[in-house]
């Protein structure tokens, strides 16, 4: 019992800790800037353009800043979009690495986009087997099946945390292999902005540390819930 309660207290931690700092980090650089010159919309733009990606699209997102591989977009929320601060230009060259990734086939791109065409039906069907359980019982008599069917329905609710494992290193590439050297090639940065950009640039990939973490909670709740 006690293990487990630590077991869920670190993965809270784990999983609101990274929120709050990530929070912290983008709104300490989200103050207009008089020597940013370009707002992150038309950063996004320029460095598209510059790097033969004309066809991918900038556009404001009212759901988080992302890359649409199938629209071939890159999405930025009002602040980001029409912001002329730090956090903007550095977020905006996060998700343009996304772009150069989906461009060169980059392979761990492509497999967390086929894991999670998959996520959202191997979900659904889980947490129906999950519910299932107790009908299973009663109606099988068979201790069994009634474990048989909850390895199967946490194994499929897992798979959320499969998805964000893969994610996570697609997310580092993205901010250090993609979009750090293209500011500093580019000379973007300032001298004095290279370590807030660093932090910025990790913030942007932490997010995903904070959504595999619920996603092990929720996996540990049914646990928790279905012990009976």
């Amino acid at each position: 019992m006690v293990i487990s309660l630590f077991a869920i207290a670190v993965i809270l931690a784990l999983a609101f800790l990274p929120q709050l700092w990530v929070r912290n980090v983008i709104a300490r650089h989200s103050r207009p800037r008089p020597d940013i010159s370009h707002s992150g919309s038309e950063f996004a733009r320029h460095l598209l353009d510059r790097l033969d990606l004309g066809h991918v699209k900038v556009e404001e997102s009212r759901e988080g800043d992302h890359y649409d591989p199938a629209a071939k977009a890159v999405r930025l929320i009002k602040p980001h979009y029409r912001g002329r601060s730090l956090a903007a230009v550095v977020i905006a060259a996060h998700e343009v690495g996304h772009a150069v990734q989906d461009a060169t086939a980059y392979a761990p791109l492509r497999t967390r986009l086929r894991l999670a065409r998959q996520a959202e039906r191997v979900q659904s069907i889980g947490a129906v087997l999950m519910l299932a359980a107790p009908a299973v019982m009663l109606l099988a008599k068979s201790p069994f099946l009634l474990v048989l069917d909850l390895v199967i329905g946490l194994l499929m609710l897992s798979f959320a945390v499969l998805i964000h494992a893969v994610t996570l290193p697609v997310e580092f590439d993205a901010s250090f292999r993609r979009a750090l050297p293209l500011l500093e090639a580019g000379r973007y940065l300032r001298a004095p902005d290279k370590p807030a950009a660093r932090q910025i640039l990790r913030a942007a990939a932490l997010t995903y540390v904070a959504a595999a973490a619920m996603s092990l909670l929720d996996v540990m709740r049914w646990i928790r819930l279905l012990r009976f």
